[in-house]
C-alpha cells in the first residue's frame, strides 16, 4: 500500500485527537507515515483473515464485518487516549 486508505485516515485522526504526545514524538523521528501505513496495513490484514473464518462460521457479510471490526478497531486504529 502507497498511501492512507480509509483505515490509515481514520488512525490519523483519531490519533492526533487521542494520542498527540505519541502523534508528536513520530513526527520527531519522521515516522508517522509509516506508522500509520503499518495500522492500516495489519488493519486490513486480520480484517480479512476474520471476515472469511466469520463466513465460514456461517455469518452474513455484515455481520461478519462488525464482528471483525469489533476485534480489530482498537489494536491498530482506535488506540487508548493518552493519559496527560
Amino acid at each position: 500500500m502507497n498511501g492512507l486508505l480509509a483505515y490509515g485516515r481514520m488512525a490519523e485522526a483519531h490519533w492526533r485527537e487521542h494520542c498527540p504526545q505519541m502523534v508528536r514524538g513520530l513526527e520527531t523521528e519522521g515516522r508517522l507515515q509509516e506508522a500509520l501505513l503499518e495500522a492500516q496495513e495489519r488493519t486490513a490484514e486480520e480484517m480479512d483473515q476474520l471476515l472469511r473464518d466469520f463466513r465460514k462460521e456461517g455469518l452474513t457479510p455484515e455481520q461478519a464485518h462488525s464482528r471483525a471490526w469489533e476485534l480489530v478497531r482498537e489494536k491498530y486504529i482506535l488506540l487508548p487516549p493518552e493519559q496527560n
